[in-house]
């Protein structure tokens, strides 16, 4: 259902808009799938361009989609990639090979060898590393703090890349913060909550990025609160990073900020 609706908004939004407007926002963007009802998720491939439909075309896709379906629909929108769409091609691929989507994919080229370490971050790295041995049994939950492009990223990842590599059975879920809401919205929105909470909570590890972005979010740190609570008492391995300390977010609630 949702590809013919795509294919619809991208045919009225290329006559709408310039060409360049159109490659530059629209063309980036892929759609998740979903027959519940009347709606879109749609993937965005950074925070920036989310914000920018938001705000610029978000209503020109709801009123396509609406003359496509001739009824109300949702459209919400996060960051994610091709990855987490679902495409006519995926379904032919045998079942073994078909994961649930939970987060965003690891980079594989975020590994500890090609992580630039220094007297700064040494530490870090070497606790990262344990973790990355012995998930879940210290460093439970690990915070990464760290100004803004100083590898808290790639930290976070080696870890999940370097446990995917010594057992391809273990759940690991790289998820950014705002990711993280939009999925949760989106699962309030189609009533597929339970299921979210249980592909959440079923991880052995939890990597969530930027964590100041959850500021101002009741519902969500509700959500996360659990979430980080039930995997601790599991003893699975959570770590966090951000680009603030946690009582210097604004927002964040003093439960979350106390674990």
């Amino acid at each position: 259902m949702q590809s013919s609706v795509w294919d619809h908004c991208l045919a009225t939004l290329r006559s709408d808009l310039t060409e360049q407007q159109f490659n530059t926002w629209i063309k980036p963007l892929f759609v998740i799938e979903d027959e519940e009802g009347p709606s879109l998720t749609l993937l965005a491939p950074n925070k920036f361009v989310v914000n920018w439909v938001q705000k610029n075309y978000l209503e020109q896709i709801k009123d396509a989609a609406e003359k496509r379906l001739h009824a109300k629909t949702t459209v919400a929108i996060s960051v994610g990639d091709q990855s987490l769409a679902t495409t006519k091609t995926s379904n032919e691929l045998p079942q073994t090979t078909i994961k649930t989507a939970v987060g965003a994919p690891l980079n594989r080229l975020y590994t500890f060898e090609g992580f630039v370490a220094g007297k700064s971050n040494q530490i870090a790295r070497a606790a990262a590393i344990q973790i990355a041995e012995n998930p879940g049994t210290s460093y439970n939950p690990f915070f990464i703090y760290g100004g803004v492009g100083l590898g808290k990223t790639h930290l976070m990842q080696s870890v999940g890349n370097r446990l995917n590599k010594n057992n391809q059975k273990t759940k690991v879920a790289y998820v950014h913060s705002e990711r993280f809401v939009g999925e949760m919205v989106s699962a309030l929105q189609h009533n597929t909550i339970n299921s979210f909470k249980n592909q959440y909570r079923s991880l052995d590890v939890l990597l969530i990025d930027d964590i100041q972005f959850f500021a101002g979010k009741e519902r969500s740190q509700e959500e996360f609160f659990h979430t980080f609570n039930v995997l601790l008492e599991a003893n699975k391995q959570i770590i966090i990073t951000s680009d603030r300390y946690p009582k210097e977010i604004r927002g964040l609630e003093e439960r979350l900020k106390s674990r």
